[in-house]
C-alpha cells in the first residue's frame, strides 16, 4: 500500500512537471489559449504551474491576467513576487512594478535587481541608483546592472568608479566596462582595461573590435580580429560591418568569402554595404547566394532597387517576396510605396496602405505623409485628402505634400486655400511650404499674390528666400511674358543664380519664344552644367521653332562634342499592376505584344481628332524633314501610345493614368485633349514638371505649363 502510494505520488508529481514544461512551451509560442487549456486541467497545481502560467500572460503582454491569476494562487512564494516584478518590468510597467516590490512580505537580492534593471530600462538611472544604495545584499549581476544603466546615461567615470568598487568582477561586468568605454569614443582606456581582463571570452573580444569598427579605425580592428583565439558569427560580421560601413568593399568580400559559416545577418551587410556604393549588380549577386533570407534581407534589396532608380525590379521583387509567403515589414512596404510614388502605380499602393492599416501603422506622421506623396504622384487628389484629414497629427511635411500636391495638379486656389488654412493655425510655414505655394501662383498666373507671399517670407515669417524660391518667382514673371522683369530679378538677386534659376528663365522663353534671351539663358546653363541635356533640348526646341535648322545642328553637334545625351523619353501606364512601359517611335515598341492593336488603336484616335479639327504641329518634331515625315514621327510620340493602350485596356468610367519622364510636347497635349473629348475618358498625364487632368477637352493646366 505504501508503495503504491509513493508511485502514485511520483506519478503525479512527473505528470505536473511535464505539464508545466508544456505551459511555457505554449507561452513562449504565443499559444496563450492552449497554455491555460493545459493548466485548467491539471489534476494538481503546485506552485511552479501557477508561476509557470502568470509568466505566460506576461510573455504574452497580458498583465491584467496576470495580475488577476496572480491574485488567485493559494500560496505564493518570492519567486512568485519576482515574476510579478520582473513581468510588469517585460510590459514597461515600472510603477506596478515598484507598488509590487513594496508591497512583497520578502526580498532577495533578485527582486532589487529586476526593480533596478525596470528603472534603468525606462531611462530613471537616478530612481535606480537611490534603489541600488538601499540595497541590503549585491552580487555582480545587480552591480553589473547598475553601472550598465550609469553607462547608458553616459556618466562613465561614475560607472569606472562603482566598477571599481566591486568586490567580485566577471567577464560580463568588465566587458560591459569595455563596452562603456568604447562607446564614448574613449578607446585607449577602453584598450587599457581589455590587455587588464584577467579572463576574456569571445564577446569580449567583439566588444572591442567593435568599439574599434564604430570609432572608425578598422585597421586596428583587423589586427585585433586575427589574433582573436576563437571566433563566432557574431565576431566575423563584427569586422565584415566595418568594412562595409566605410565602403572598403573589396576587403569586405575578401572577409566574407573567407567566413567558415555566411549567416543571413552577414549577407545583409554585404548586400547593405553594396547598396551603398552603388553596385546594385553585386548586391542582387549576395541576396541570390543567400540560402536563409529574413525580412531584413528583402527589405535591403527592395530599398536598394528603390533607392537606385531600379523601381520595376523593386516592384517584381516585392511581388516575389508575397508569392514565397514572407511578410512584408515596416521598411519594404515604406520602399514600396516610395516606388509606387515613381511609377505611379496606384493599383499596388492601395494594397500596401491596406497592410498598413491592418498593421496600425497608419496613424503613424510619417506613414501618413508617405501616403500622401503616393496618393498625389498617382494623381489621386482625393484620396490624398482623405488620408491629410484623418490624420489627427500634421506636421509641417504633410501639409506640405498637400499644397504642393494641389500646385502640381493645377489646383492652385485649393493650394492657396490650404495655405492660408495653415498660416491661420499658427503653424509655421518653412522653405518648402513656400515653393509649393509660389509654384501654386506660377501655374494659375497669379503674379500679384506670388509677389505677396514672396514678400512675406522675410518680413512676416523671418525666412530668407533661397534661389528655389527665386526660381519659383522668375518662373511666375516669365510665364507671363514679363522677361525684362525676370532678368531684373536675376540680376538683383543676393546670391549667384544657379542652373535652376536660369533654368526657369530659358522655360519661359520657349513659351514666349524669345530667342535672343533663351541664348543667354542657355549659356549661362551650360556653363554650369555642361552636361545637363535640359538647356540644348530647349534651345533646339525654339531654333527648331523659327526653321532655323542650321542652328538647330550646331547645338546637335555640341551637344556630341561635349558627350550630352539626351534622356531618351518614355511614357508607361500599370495595368492589373503591370507596368508597361513605351518609347517614342514606331520601331521602339514593336516586342510588346500587343503592339498591332496598340498602333490600330491609336490610328483610330488619330483619324477621330482629326475630325475633331486636330492639325499636328510640326514645330515639336526637332529635324528638317517634310511635313508628311513630321506628321508620321508626331504620331508615335510615346505618350500618345500610353494613352492608346489605356484606351484599350482600362474599363470605361475609370481614369486612364499615364507617366511621362520628361516634359510633355505640345503637339501631344492638343491631341490627349482632344482625345479625351472625342472618346468621353478622363486622362491623367503625370510629365516631369506637373500633372494634366484631361477631361471633355480641356487640361486642369489650362495650357500653361
Amino acid at each position: 500500500m505504501r508503495f503504491l502510494l509513493i508511485h502514485c505520488r511520483t506519478y503525479c508529481s512527473n505528470v505536473t512537471i511535464s505539464e508545466n514544461l508544456h505551459i511555457a512551451r505554449y507561452g513562449r509560442l504565443g499559444q496563450i489559449h492552449n497554455a491555460r487549456q493545459v493548466f485548467d486541467g491539471l489534476r494538481e497545481k503546485n506552485i511552479v504551474s501557477w508561476n509557470s502560467m502568470v509568466a505566460c500572460y506576461f510573455q504574452n503582454n497580458q498583465p491584467n491576467e496576470a495580475r488577476n491569476l496572480f491574485e488567485q494562487m493559494p500560496e505564493r512564494s518570492t519567486v512568485s513576487w519576482n515574476g510579478l516584478i520582473s513581468g510588469y518590468v517585460k510590459n514597461r510597467m515600472v510603477k506596478e512594478a515598484r507598488e509590487v516590490f513594496d508591497k512583497m512580505p520578502h526580498r532577495n537580492v533578485i527582486s532589487w535587481t529586476a526593480m533596478i534593471r525596470g528603472y534603468i530600462q525606462e531611462g530613471l538611472v537616478s530612481e535606480a541608483e537611490t534603489l541600488f544604495l538601499k540595497m541590503p545584499e549585491r552580487n555582480v549581476v545587480s552591480y553589473t546592472v547598475m553601472f550598465g544603466g550609469i553607462i547608458q546615461d553616459n556618466q562613465i567615470d561614475k560607472a569606472r568608479e562603482l566598477f571599481n568598487t566591486m568586490p567580485v568582477k566577471d567577464v560580463v561586468a568588465w566587458t560591459s566596462m569595455v563596452g562603456g568605454y568604447c562607446q564614448t569614443g574613449r578607446l585607449a582606456e577602453a584598450r587599457q582595461l581589455f590587455d587588464e581582463m584577467p579572463e576574456k571570452n569571445v564577446f569580449s573580444w567583439t566588444t572591442m573590435i567593435s568599439g574599434y569598427v564604430q570609432n572608425n579605425h578598422v585597421d586596428i580592428a583587423r589586427k585585433l580580429f586575427e589574433v582573436m583565439p576563437n571566433k563566432n558569427e557574431v565576431s566575423w560580421t563584427a569586422m565584415l560591418n566595418g568594412y562595409t560601413q566605410c565602403g572598403r568593399m573589396n576587403e569586405a568580400m575578401e572577409l566574407f568569402n573567407a567566413m567558415p559559416y555566411k549567416s543571413v545577418v552577414s549577407c545583409n551587410a554585404m548586400i547593405l554595404g553594396f547598396s551603398q556604393n552603388g553596385d546594385v549588380d553585386k548586391a542582387r549577386n549576395i541576396f541570390d547566394q543567400t540560402i536563409e533570407k529574413d525580412n531584413a534581407t528583402w527589405s535591403t534589396m527592395i530599398k536598394t532597387y528603390e533607392r537606385h532608380g531600379f523601381e520595376l525590379e523593386a516592384l517584381r521583387l516585392f511581388t516575389s517576396m508575397q508569392t514565397q509567403g514572407v511578410k512584408p515589414n515596416f521598411p519594404s512596404l515604406i520602399s514600396i510605396l516610395s516606388v509606387c510614388s515613381n511609377l505611379a502605380n496606384l493599383d499596388h499602393g492601395r494594397q500596401i496602405h491596406s497592410q498598413l492599416v491592418k498593421n496600425l501603422c497608419d496613424t503613424d506622421v510619417y506613414v501618413n505623409s508617405v501616403l500622401i506623396t503616393m496618393y498625389v504622384k498617382c494623381g489621386n487628389l482625393v484620396k490624398a485628402k482623405i488620408v491629410f484629414d484623418k490624420s489627427p497629427n500634421k506636421d509641417i511635411v504633410m501639409w506640405n505634400s498637400m499644397i504642393t500636391g494641389y500646385s502640381q495638379h493645377g489646383l492652385g486656389e485649393e493650394s492657396l486655400k490650404l495655405f492660408d488654412k495653415l498660416c491661420s493655425l499658427s503653424i509655421s510655414p518653412d522653405d518648402v511650404t513656400f515653393i509649393g505655394v509660389l509654384s501654386s501662383c506660377s501655374y494659375t498666373g497669379n503674379i500679384d499674390k506670388g509677389v505677396e507671399i514672396f514678400n512675406s517670407m522675410k518680413l512676416k515669417h523671418s525666412i530668407d528666400p533661397k534661389t528655389e524660391h527665386y526660381a519659383c518667382m522668375v518662373d511666375l514673371l516669365g510665364r507671363n511674358g514679363r522677361l525684362d522683369e525676370a532678368m531684373s530679378l536675376i540680376k538683383n538677386m543676393p546670391m549667384d543664380p544657379d542652373a535652376i534659376i536660369w533654368g526657369s528663365l530659358m522655360g519661359s522663353c520657349r513659351i514666349h519664344m524669345n530667342l535672343e534671351m533663351a541664348e543667354i539663358a542657355a549659356k549661362k546653363v551650360i556653363e554650369l552644367e555642361p552636361t545637363n541635356s535640359g538647356p540644348y533640348i530647349l534651345l533646339s526646341n525654339i531654333y527648331a521653332s523659327k526653321k532655323k535648322w542650321c542652328e538647330v545642328a550646331d547645338v546637335r553637334k555640341r551637344m556630341r562634342l561635349e558627350k550630352v545625351k539626351k534622356s531618351p523619353g518614355c511614357s508607361w501606364i500599370v495595368i492589373e499592376k503591370q507596368v508597361h512601359m513605351f518609347r517614342g517611335g514606331e520601331s521602339e515598341n514593336s516586342s510588346h505584344v500587343e503592339y498591332d492593336l496598340i498602333i490600330q488603336m491609336l490610328e483610330y484616335l488619330m483619324g477621330l481628332i482629326r475630325e475633331a479639327g486636330y492639325c499636328p504641329d510640326g514645330r515639336f518634331v526637332l529635324h528638317d524633314v517634310d511635313e508628311e515625315e513630321k506628321v508620321h514621327s508626331l504620331g508615335y510620340h510615346s505618350e500618345k501610345l500610353a494613352v492608346a493602350y489605356g484606351i484599350l485596356k482600362v474599363p470605361k468610367g475609370i481614369v486612364i493614368r499615364v507617366m511621362k519622364n520628361l516634359r510633355v510636347c505640345g503637339d501631344c497635349h492638343s491631341a490627349i485633349k482632344l482625345i479625351s473629348k472625342v472618346v468621353s475618358r478622363e486622362i491623367v498625364l503625370r510629365d516631369a514638371n506637373r500633372f494634366h487632368h484631361f477631361k471633355d477637352g480641356v487640361c486642369s493646366c489650362r495650357d500653361y505649363w
